[in-house]
């Protein structure tokens, strides 16, 4: 598939809705294309659904520089190990953990190359899909060092929704 518009087009009638909102999300203007296309290239990659992933390469790589998309890959990536383990940190009823080095290499998060906020929100959005209260905090609280609207940050949230949803149901078909 060429696009993310033909992959959301294979979804069946009981996912209209996720039709919609991903033509919603392509065309709405709010983030501007790097800060659009590089949180949804990075939540494809952080759904772990290859032909997702494929149609958001080929949708999103006209649109974003080779850093960018890399960025978006990366933060992809160190938010799949951070999640689970800052989450496992969050969630555990011994309050040691939270003292200890977490001890894994993660130099990406202060070397990928573009710009910070943009960088902290491919993160966020990742992290809302993973379901890490933790990394969505440290994340939005950088976001706000940086004058990031909560309008933005909620731009990100949805389309880590809608593209976990999309993945969701189209792994199903």
């Amino acid at each position: 598939m060429n696009s993310l518009k033909e992959f959301g087009d294979t979804l069946p009638d009981y996912a209209k809705d996720l039709r919609l909102n991903l033509s919603s999300l392509l065309s709405d203007q709010l983030l501007g294309d790097q800060r659009k296309y590089g949180l949804i290239l990075a939540c494809a990659h952080g759904s772990g659904y290859r032909p997702l992933v494929a149609a958001a390469e080929a949708e999103c790589a006209p649109k974003l520089s080779a850093e960018a998309a890399n960025a978006a890959r990366g933060a992809a990536a160190v938010m799949a190990m951070n999640n689970v383990y800052y989450r496992f940190v969050h969630l555990a009823s011994n309050p040691v953990y939270s003292t200890l080095p977490a001890k894994l290499r993660m130099n990406l998060i202060g070397s990928h190359g573009i710009d910070k906020a943009d960088f902290e929100l491919f993160s966020l959005a990742v992290s809302a899909m993973n379901g890490c209260g933790m990394c969505i905090d440290s994340h939005e609280k950088v976001l706000g060092q940086h004058n990031i609207k909560a309008e933005t940050i909620q731009a990100a949230a949805r389309i880590a929704a809608v593209v976990k949803a999309v993945a969701t149901v189209h792994a199903t078909l």
